[in-house]
């Protein structure tokens, strides 16, 4: 069933909920129930765990730990560039301002006789606010306070309500400073209330406002607003970062898509195409605004059975939404959704599973379908992709609302002005910061640099481009640096695409003359326009003499894609091109969509494109990035790609699926060693420079990249032979970030320049880390890319760094403009896409040296 938001009543059954299974009540606090096992803080009068579904505040605080900066000796005292032209931006951070020499104090709390009931510890603690102050936070064992207690151990007693006396002892075990991972972590709390306060809902790690929904009826979609927070020590200050935030709810519920499911599909197969829908989707219950993933459906109860209340009374799930809250539930006989709560890893206690009601559940997120609607995600970005204009708007609105205004507002209220909601509960939020003698002070500014342009080298011209974000104007007409010609070739179409299949090869062949890319008509054959179709004659057609093989799809189907490409890829290794119909039917773009298809299918013989200056001499860079399988969520996919030649315009690509469900490759050493050994075939010689990016590593997964990766790597080198030790560098790409940066310019807040790199305030002391920004938004606000430099015997100059990787954010060859990460991070993160959601197998080895995946 699902949960009050006061008690949580559930049904407790083991994993999950079965027929026929014991049932038993489970009732607590709000927020007395986590999955967490970090120390669940009280951040005042009530309870308040630093997270419900998991430990992902906790692995945040993990990466806390690693201290990687101090391991590189050219950057312990300075660790900045010099380079390019200033610009002054604004960032969405806040400084925390505190006391000198501000700390907390962690007290340990003793109960005799000693007490179970959190509550009841609570309660009698917190009858003694004269001692410990305003300003504390409890979770039961450890009391937190802003100011330190006159002695070291402070003996209270308290009285039960049934007259039994309690002896509290505390005692003083900690004094910690601000920047201290406790103090993080309690600072997370502290901030969860004040917006509580605001009167908005924690969703996952960010929080929302319900009571201002933006709707967008014409796609039955609705955004709940709101920001993502973070604490963060950054180099010379604990500061706050805000981001504006959307939620995007459907308004339809699980019912309604399970009436529409059973039309589409026979009945025989509906419950297995439930479970394929709605198995690890998250749903939102709007009586209690919570959030639930869906880890199971039971289709044995009914919304008519009963279950056994806290007081041991039973009550049918009917009754129950009806006087809890005035809820009339019109399907009797629909299946109910399990969400199994997680548990404290140190118990041993079931987990939990909670019964949801699919008629009150409506479901979140956009559908794979809704994804491939332009019109609807084209009205969906003109709400959720803001201008920094406006997005700092909001923050600004934010920080009035936590600090800003109150006192504003305190002036009219005390002369009896009547003050609204909004004024009392910013009024609470603010007293939450006042009590512990914290204050958000204004957001910092800065200045970054931006690093000179880069020229773009062809064939037979070199060309400077008005604009790094796009130069195919620049370069149209121009020869690429080095291509095969296309002379056998197979092109497969059915019977929707017979009109474009004329019109197409001749638009390739006549952009592909002005590129230096000779193509042969093709031999084309028509198929039917099933799956099987294409398959049956790929089986009977392809052969190892084919360059490539080109399929016009007749519709967006998957299965379709998926299964020429696993054919392809695996069983019979050769280049292919996949387009769809509908994308040939525009006439009017056809020369430039042919002009894209043919600079892929150069990629894909082999070919090379265009290249950027690369000063360094004997230089391997390399992108690493690790995916989760579509299909076998126990699998995960690691996409390695290396540079092959001194330009860096040649690539050898290879990927590997584990049998485990982890973010870490334990595969590197093997794909390193064939890299090494493709470099020297190509080069006589091995690189005396490997530079690495590694993409996908998550939130406190730092040191065991430390740890195991970057060791895994520097033990293969000697494998190949003893005297060969390259130096190396390696960097953590992160695309995901919180931190924004605004170009102060007389017109108001832009995004910054592309080239803009960011490497102090706004970075760790701790880590060799900057930001760099190097995509264009056309619409929104850009997205840096964060890098930190966990290993480096390179020994570059910050600036050289910073402007290398810069110039490989350039040789993206499925995009004639710069691109958020390096090309090679790229590479790889379309090389575990291909497989891990449409393969599913490791491809050949014989395209192991082209780009057979763009």
């Amino acid at each position: 069933m699902s949960e009050p938001p006061s008690k949580r009543k559930a049904v407790e059954n083991g994993s999950s909920s079965a027929a026929g299974s014991s049932r038993q009540s489970f009732s607590g606090d709000d927020d007395s129930y986590s999955g967490s096992t970090i120390s669940q803080l009280s951040a005042g009068d009530g309870r308040t765990v630093l997270a419900e579904r998991g430990r992902r505040h906790s692995r945040n605080l993990q990466d806390l730990g690693v201290y990687t900066r101090q391991t590189m000796a050219h950057v312990i005292d300075r660790k900045t560039g010099a380079s390019g032209s200033p610009v002054k931006l604004l960032s969405n951070l806040f400084a925390l301002g505190f006391p000198k020499e501000w700390q907390l104090y962690q007290y340990h709390v003793n109960y005799k006789p000693s007490i179970a009931s959190i509550r009841m510890k609570v309660a009698l603690l917190y009858t003694h606010k004269e001692v410990i102050g305003q300003g504390h936070a409890f979770d039961g064992a450890m009391l937190y306070l802003s100011r330190k207690l006159q002695d070291k151990v402070t003996e209270l007693t308290s009285t039960t309500k049934h007259g039994e006396d309690v002896k509290i002892t505390l005692t003083l075990t900690s004094v910690l400073p601000a920047g201290s991972p406790t103090c993080i972590q309690f600072f997370g709390v502290l901030f969860k209330r004040i917006f509580r306060s605001l009167n908005m809902y924690q969703v996952g790690r960010n929080y929302y406002s319900p009571s201002n929904p933006v709707e967008i009826p014409q796609h039955k979609l609705m955004l709940w607003p709101g920001f993502s927070i973070s604490i963060m020590h950054l180099e010379n200050q604990l500061t706050l970062s805000a981001d504006i935030s959307h939620k995007v709810l459907r308004n339809e519920t699980v019912l309604n898509f399970m009436n529409d499911l059973y039309s589409k599909v026979p009945e025989e197969r509906f419950t297995e195409a439930c479970e394929k829908e709605f198995l690890g989707m998250v749903v939102l219950t709007r009586y209690n605004n919570k959030t639930y993933r869906v880890d199971d459906i039971d289709w044995n109860t009914k919304p008519s059975d009963a279950f056994r209340r806290k007081d041991g009374s039973e009550i049918t799930y009917v009754d129950y939404y009806k006087q809890q809250y005035n809820l009339e539930l019109t399907d009797l006989f629909q299946p109910m959704l399990v969400s199994t709560m997680k548990v404290k890893k140190e118990t041993t206690d079931a987990p939990r599973a909670v019964h949801l009601i699919p008629e009150l559940c409506y479901l979140t997120g956009l559908s794979n379908r809704a994804l491939t609607d332009f019109r609807l995600m084209k009205d969906l970005a003109m709400e959720t992709h803001v201008n920094p204009e406006r997005r700092q708007q909001r923050l600004q609105s934010l920080a009035n609302n936590i600090e800003g205004d109150v006192h504003e507002w305190l002036q009219p209220f005390s002369v009896g002005i009547f003050c609204s909601r909004t004024h009392l509960r910013c009024l609470a939020a603010s007293s939450e910061l006042t009590k512990w003698g914290l204050r958000l002070e204004k957001q910092i500014s800065l200045t970054g640099r931006v690093i000179p342009p880069e020229r773009i080298c062809l064939k037979d011209n070199v060309c400077q481009p008005m604009s790094a974000a796009d130069w195919a104007r620049e370069t149209r007409d121009s020869r690429m640096i080095t291509v095969e010609p296309l002379n056998n070739w197979l092109l497969l179409f059915s019977r929707r695409s017979e009109d474009a299949v004329e019109n197409l090869v001749y638009n390739l062949q006549k952009v592909g003359r002005g590129m230096g890319f000779s193509i042969e008509q093709p031999k084309i054959v028509k198929v039917d326009e099933s799956t099987a179709a294409f398959t049956r004659v790929l089986q009977q057609l392809v052969n190892r003499d084919l360059q490539m093989v080109f399929c016009i799809l007749p519709s967006i189907s998957k299965d379709n894609y998926d299964s020429i490409k696993k054919f392809l890829s695996v069983e019979m290794p050769i280049p292919s091109q996949c387009v769809q119909s509908r994308t040939l039917s525009k006439q009017h773009m056809l020369m430039s969509i042919a002009s894209k298809i043919a600079m892929q299918m150069i990629c894909k013989m082999g070919g090379e494109l265009w290249a950027v200056e690369i000063p360094l001499k004997s230089l391997m860079v390399i992108g690493i990035d690790v995916s989760k399988d579509a299909v076998d969520k126990s699998q995960s996919v690691v996409g390695f790609v290396a540079s092959t030649n001194a330009r860096l315009t040649k690539w050898f690509s290879r990927c590997i699926i584990q049998k485990t469900s982890t973010d870490f490759a334990d595969c590197l050493r093997v794909c390193m060693q064939g890299a090494i050994e493709k470099w020297k075939r190509n080069n006589n010689d091995w690189p005396n420079r490997i530079i690495i990016y590694r993409d996908g590593v998550g939130d406190g997964q730092l040191q065991m990249v430390v740890d195991y990766e970057i060791p895994q790597l520097l033990a293969c080198f000697t494998e190949v032979s003893r005297a060969y030790s390259p130096k190396i560098t390696f960097v953590v790409v992160r695309k995901r970030c919180t931190t924004k940066f605004f170009s102060e310019s007389g017109r108001g807040l832009q995004n910054p320049p592309l080239g803009t790199v960011v490497d102090s305030v706004a970075t760790r002391r701790e880590w060799y880390d900057f930001f760099l920004i190097s995509q264009n938004a056309r619409q929104g606000t850009v997205n840096p890319t964060y890098y930190n430099v966990l290993y480096d015997s390179n020994c570059l100059k910050p600036d050289h760094l910073q402007r290398l990787t810069y110039k490989l954010c350039h040789l993206y060859y499925n995009w004639p403009g710069v691109v958020r990460v390096p090309a090679p991070c790229q590479y790889a993160h379309k090389l575990t896409f291909l497989v891990g959601q449409s393969i599913h197998r490791e491809p050949s080895m014989e395209l192991s040296n082209t780009l057979f995946y763009l």
